[in-house]
């Protein structure tokens, strides 16, 4: 009985390997698999059988591009296999889209979180009414999401959905599977925004240098800031955290933060503490939950323009940044920052705080600047870390969830997956 439940084991890993090849690299063929695997031709042979017969992969024919030989057989995720919610939270919006297993978007649309309306009540119902807006509009069974997969800035419980504390609704948690269990047998995840885009960065990395990729940092400005860090551990996984840099202690008893505390990083860096600056605010005055970014390109302009107050108010914020970037990189090593986020388009402005603030470290005195470089596109970061995260965890839940069942000549081989997978989880 216990080799039994060992060979299954291996079975179940070898499974996920397949669907993991598949992810990163799209349509192979059986030859490609066993290549990207390291999995042998026959174990390779009765796992896509096995995935195909669950419906969870199909293969389809590709004629070689001279038109003769025999064509080749790639095998694939199947569209319909299951679905998955993507839940994107910002400070002035929300984003809803629809993916399917093969990780294609099928529908998107966002709606505006009115600056007005406060408290978690409403969001929390606008948020049921849209998930529900977005399945009625493909005409989906709600059983067929496996997953909704949800984003915001702040913290993050590490083994739950459950968010802590966001610049958005401050001490106000939310439990996302309390709150949409009744309507939603999918399973719920909850992530850490800046978290999400140093996964996808990671991913980018590591598919541009290989094993010679080693970490990185996202650094995210805005009306918030985060931070995620990506670094490839000794078997070659990458261990991602986002520790909460913003709230970090820059400065004892000086202005105050969003978070209720005096002196965070993002009391000198947030785009309301750059606003606060620029027009001699009182540094204990509350600060604004929600600055329009048109108001910072005022200031920015500007500066560009030779204004010495606002050039000061970016250079504050940027030493700021860099001050708290030189004791992340003395806690962990030397690594390459991307600065992404609405903020990245003042990078130059902040760079020459930055610099002046990460030559104080004694690692950087010692190993050089790290190298900085701009990721302007955000949201895409966020969209791309949401699927690599997500549809691993469904290739993993599908497998464990036991539909790849070989050697067994039960009619009930070839169902869906959905179903198992629900009551799996």
């Amino acid at each position: 009985m216990l080799a039994k439940s060992s060979t299954e084991l291996v079975r179940q890993k070898n499974s996920v390997l397949v669907l993991a090849a598949l992810r990163q690299h799209g349509p192979l063929a059986h030859t490609e698999l066993s290549d990207f695997t390291k999995l042998s031709s026959a174990t390779v042979s009765v796992i896509t059988a096995d995935l195909e017969r669950a419906q969870i992969i199909e293969k389809a024919e590709q004629q070689a591009a001279s038109g003769r030989g025999r064509p080749r057989v790639l095998f694939s995720q199947r569209r319909d296999c299951g679905y998955l919610i993507v839940v994107i939270i910002s400070s002035d919006a929300v984003q809803y889209s629809l993916v399917d297993y093969a990780g294609r978007l099928m529908d998107r649309f966002t709606e505006d979180r009115p600056q007005d309306v406060s408290g978690v009540g409403s969001f929390v119902a606008g948020l049921r009414s849209a998930l529900d807006r977005i399945v009625t509009r493909s005409r989906l069974s709600r059983d067929k999401v496996l997953m909704i997969s949800i984003s915001s800035k702040g913290l993050v419980d590490a083994s739950e959905p459950v968010l802590r504390w966001s610049p958005i609704f401050g001490r106000e948690q939310i439990d996302f599977a309390a709150v949409l269990r009744e309507d939603w047998p999918a399973k719920i995840i909850l992530g850490n925004e800046t978290l999400l885009v140093a996964a996808a960065l990671g991913r980018q990395e590591e598919n541009e240098k290989g094993a010679d990729f080693r970490s990185l940092a996202a650094l995210s400005l805005g009306h918030s800031i985060g931070l995620g860090i990506v670094r490839r551990d000794e078997e070659g996984g990458h261990q991602i955290s986002a520790p909460n840099f913003g709230h970090m202690l820059h400065l004892p008893g000086g202005g105050l933060c969003r978070c209720g505390s005096r002196g965070c990083i993002e009391a000198y860096a947030g785009f309301y503490a750059i606003l606060r600056s620029a027009f001699d605010v009182p540094l204990d005055t509350i600060p604004a939950k929600f600055v329009p970014v048109a108001e910072l390109d005022k200031i920015a302009a500007s500066a560009r323009q030779g204004s010495r107050r606002n050039i000061l108010a970016f250079r504050q914020a940027g030493l700021a940044l860099g001050n708290g970037l030189s004791r992340v990189l003395s806690l962990h090593e030397s690594m390459p920052i991307a600065i992404t986020g609405p903020g990245a388009r003042y990078y130059d402005l902040l760079l020459e705080g930055i610099t002046e603030g990460l030559a104080d470290s004694h690692v950087v005195r010692m190993e050089g600047m790290p190298q900085l470089r701009v990721m302007a596109d955000e949201p895409t970061l966020v969209f791309e870390g949401h699927l690599n995260r997500a549809l691993t965890i469904m290739d993993s839940d599908i497998v464990k969830a036991g539909v790849v069942a070989p050697e067994t000549n039960d009619s009930s081989a070839g169902r869906s997956v959905v179903g198992d997978v629900k009551r799996a989880n």
